[in-house]
């Protein structure tokens, strides 16, 4: 695909070939929350998300699905949790209660956390919840395929294993009716019947289209689904794209079990944060979606991810870069609106923003807004603005470093010696001139240079000792526009 067309409009148009004309076409998308969903896991939400819009641009209908899989396990203790939960082990993650609400299941609690940020970053899929799903017994007819098919299935999944599986070995498991573990063993299966015993000494013959207890194996349990729910396209990670992985058996099993092709699949690669680790849940380095938006708007977050396709990796950041990635996004919005974009421009902004406005929105620089924020005036700004000044603090707060931060003096203190005392004083006088913009005062800087003998160096190291008592800051016009005139001819004033 050309690079001039947006990724997601191509695989939209595949899908639409590959597919044929639908009433309706079904894209999906899911996670196990047996941690805090993390950022990277929102990269298969969003690569699912931009290839509905694209759907959906063409004049399709979508479904959008996304699925809690918190029926599987709980497997291990992640960082964070009480070790008191190797308890819960084997259980569903449906059925233990959260460490951090008691009002909630662990799983629920994880869901409900990523569900709200979903929503700040403009993604609203359907959501199903596979307990739910199980429990009612959704899937019996798919399960009882599955045990009639079990040979077929052990020869899909043998040919990719290096030690073929037991020759008792079945694509389902068990959760014991009392203790709701999973330690179970079945010990026989009569049509829709399935007898087991479980270590607690539990043990019963119940009928799966009755009782849901029992679920399918994560490699045959996918492709049941796909079937289930018609998909039409699922993306997945690395991990499931490997040869003989998940994806690969699950369209196998998809074809000579059930009956269909499976979903076209788009892999995406794994993201990180900048001079950090890759996510994982289970192992609690896991920055959340919503910790990323304390720093990102929802149309800036987007933008991270709209630009980059699903299978190159790219790092999330944190430091000085976030200015420069509000900046690429504003200049796309400009541009946008004054008609200057390529096809490929055009579709990146329409992602990001996903409702265009009439009029080009009136944002002010984060980079602007990183003074105003520190020396308290952000006062008379706009909705957008507003939202942009709660990013701006925020990452001030807790990611940006020293060369960014700062305080304005109420009076100077520190040695300075004749000539920059004699150039501070200069200064001092310009400022009661007249009111400057930007670049007028910035040119004055020079008369002051040459008047008072210092360098240019020398006069801003000057200048940002008596401001904010660093020898480094921001553009200092631009500062001392941001801090007003007047307050710098008063703080200059106590210079002795």
């Amino acid at each position: 695909m050309a690079d001039k067309f947006f990724w997601a409009d191509g695989i939209a148009d595949r899908i639409i070939k590959e597919k044929g004309d639908k009433a309706e076409y079904v894209c999906a998308s899911g996670i196990t929350p047996s941690g805090q969903v993390h950022i990277g896991n929102f990269r298969e939400v969003i690569t699912t998300d931009m290839v509905v819009k694209a759907l959906e641009a063409k004049g399709k209908k979508v479904r959008f699905i996304y699925s809690w899989d918190d029926f599987d396990r709980f497997r291990k203790v992640p960082k964070g949790v009480p070790e008191e939960y190797e308890k819960y082990l084997g259980m569903p993650i449906s059925e233990i209660p959260s460490p951090h609400d008691d009002s909630m299941s662990y799983a629920e609690y994880n869901e409900k956390k990523f569900e709200d940020s979903l929503k700040s970053a403009l993604v609203n899929p359907v959501f199903i919840r596979q307990n739910e799903m199980n429990k009612k017994c959704a899937y019996a007819e798919f399960i009882k395929v599955a045990l009639d098919s079990v040979d077929d299935i052990k020869e899909i999944l043998n040919k990719f294993r290096k030690e073929s599986l037991v020759d008792s070995w079945l694509p389902i498991m068990v959760y014991c009716d009392k203790c709701k573990k999973d330690l179970t063993k079945i010990t026989k299966i009569d049509d829709y019947n399935v007898s087991y015993e479980c270590e607690c000494g539990f043990g019963e013959t119940f009928d799966i289209r009755k009782k849901g207890i029992v679920k399918l194996v994560w490699r045959v349990d996918w492709p049941a689904r796909w079937k289930y729910e018609d998909v039409d396209f699922e993306p997945s990670g690395i991990d499931h794209d490997v040869y003989g992985g998940s994806r690969m058996t699950g369209h196998k099993i998809a074809k000579k079990v059930f009956g269909i092709d499976g979903p076209i699949k788009q892999t995406y690669e794994w993201i990180n944060i900048k001079g950090g680790e890759a996510f994982s849940s289970s192992s609690g380095n896991a920055l959340s979606l919503a910790e990323v938006g304390e720093v990102y708007e929802p149309v800036v977050l987007r933008y991270l991810f709209v630009g980059i396709k699903p299978k190159s990796v790219f790092q999330i950041s944190f430091d000085n870069d976030v200015i420069s990635i509000y900046e690429k996004f504003d200049a796309l919005e400009k541009k946008y609106f004054d008609g200057n974009c390529n096809p490929k421009e055009k579709r990146m902004y329409e992602m990001s923003i996903v409702e265009i406005p009439k009029e080009r929105p009136k944002r002010a620089g984060f980079k602007g807004l990183i003074n105003s924020v520190q020396i308290g005036r952000t006062e008379g700004l706009n909705d957008y603005d507003k939202i942009r000044v709660e990013k701006v603090a925020a990452w001030l707060e807790k990611y940006a470093g020293d060369d960014m931060k700062f305080e304005v003096r109420g009076k100077i203190e520190g040695k300075f010696s004749d000539k920059e005392k004699a150039a501070l004083v200069m200064l001092k006088d310009i400022l009661r001139e007249k009111e400057f913009d930007e670049k007028e005062l910035f040119d004055r800087f020079y008369d002051i240079c040459e008047k008072s003998g210092l360098s240019n160096t020398e006069f801003f190291d000057a200048c940002y000792r008596a401001i904010i008592g660093k020898s480094k800051g921001p553009r200092l016009a631009s500062l001392i526009l941001s801090v007003g005139q007047d307050r710098i001819v008063k703080l200059i004033g106590t210079l002795k």
